[in-house]
């Protein structure tokens, strides 16, 4: 997965534009601008484009008319997830509503007392489910990496203000590690995304829509050393104005030998991903070859 540099796309001007707009007229203008937005990259963003029609035709079965159509699909769904983590950051008004499968399970995580793991993946809206998820009565911390050019995530901060949630910016000393544990200990929630890597960091390969793919082993291995119960989770759209949010049960698994251990916490995590792809086949948003070995 040498094609990811863990930075965020998108820019300042862009981003000014429709924060005015927002502020001035409110979603819908927004997302009408958008359709051209996202006409431009239909057009003209080849690299991510083939990755995305191989995804769809490749891996997912759909025709060739289908798979344009749902590329176009993606990057419309994709600038609505970026025009809705601002719009709820910043308070602007809007009438989004929800649906909550499997809330109970992060509650009785939360009232077990151990902390928990939230495994995601970049498939609908992680903001939005940030979001969602102030309902518990626990602090919520995001491990990520500080990929946003620092001059465009103080912009950002300075006009929409501060995120719903802790940041925990993955670092190479692995400081990151004790910010983690410390949550945990605290009976805090940890959600981190498990299917994006930098190239050199260490992976493992398992079965994912037809081939073999790899997935960063950091999540998977911190899951299978911990104590703690794991749930896997999506917040994903369904109408311009509707998100339905799902959590697995909490699970902590204790398996012999560690490997297997490992293994089953992969397993599982594809599994649910590839329900949520199935479902929501535009929402998946890694431009790059996912199932690239080199």
């Amino acid at each position: 997965m040498a094609n990811w540099d863990g930075k965020s796309k998108g820019n300042k001007l862009g981003y000014g534009i429709f924060i005015k707009i927002l502020q001035l007229l409110g979603v819908m203008p927004a997302y009408f601008l958008l359709i051209f937005v996202a006409g431009y990259y239909f057009l003209f963003s080849w690299k991510s484009s083939g990755s995305m029609l191989s995804l769809f035709r490749q891996r997912l079965g759909f025709s060739v008319f289908t798979s344009f159509r749902k590329l176009y699909s993606n990057y419309y769904w994709f600038g609505q997830a970026l025009i809705d983590r601002i719009v709820l950051m910043s308070g602007i008004k809007n009438r989004f509503t929800f649906n909550f499968d499997g809330e109970e399970h992060l509650h009785q995580m939360v009232a077990d007392g151990k902390g928990g793991l939230l495994l995601s993946a970049h498939i609908g809206n992680w903001e939005i489910a940030g979001h969602l998820l102030k309902r518990l009565n626990t602090r919520i911390n995001i491990v990520m990496y500080d990929g946003e050019h620092q001059q465009l995530k103080q912009y950002l901060e300075g006009v929409t203000g501060e995120r719903n949630a802790h940041i925990i910016v993955i670092k190479k000393d692995l400081s990151h590690i004790y910010e983690i544990m410390e949550a945990l200990d605290n009976n805090e929630f940890v959600c981190m995304h498990a299917d994006r890597f930098l190239t050199g960091n260490k992976t493992l390969e398992t079965e994912f829509l037809g081939e073999k793919a790899l997935f960063p082993a950091g999540p998977f291995v911190l899951a299978s050393k911990l104590n703690v119960p794991t749930s896997f989770v999506f917040a994903v759209k369904e109408t311009f104005n509707h998100y339905h949010f799902f959590a697995t049960e909490g699970k902590i698994y204790r398996n012999e030998p560690q490997k297997s251990k490992t293994d089953d916490i992969l397993i599982d995590f594809a599994h649910e991903m590839t329900k949520k792809l199935k479902r929501y086949p535009a929402q998946w948003y890694n431009y790059y070859n996912f199932w690239a070995k080199g």
